[in-house]
């Protein structure tokens, strides 16, 4: 009977090192590496959107209370462009 179940927990160790495994070589392969880079570059793109907002709404706030006129908006473009 001890034997039976020894026999069980090594199978079923096994199994789950073998599954580990096959995870670990896709996440390492082409196909995973590429995963990773996709996943990294969504989140650069998605915090560099989420900064563009955060400035364009602190633009609106300061121009709103030094009582700037929306037109010139376009000429701060040019500024921030290293233009004069």
């Amino acid at each position: 009977m001890k034997k039976i179940f020894w026999l069980g927990i090594g199978i079923a160790v096994g199994a789950i090192a073998v599954r580990k495994v096959s995870r670990a070589r896709a996440a390492l392969g082409p196909e995973g590496l590429n995963r990773a880079v996709g996943r990294l570059s969504d989140s650069i793109h998605s915090f560099a959107d989420a900064v563009r907002d955060g400035m364009d709404e602190r633009e609106h706030d300061l121009r709103a209370a030094l009582g700037v006129d929306a037109g010139g908006a376009a000429g701060s473009d040019t500024l921030r462009a290293g233009g004069r």
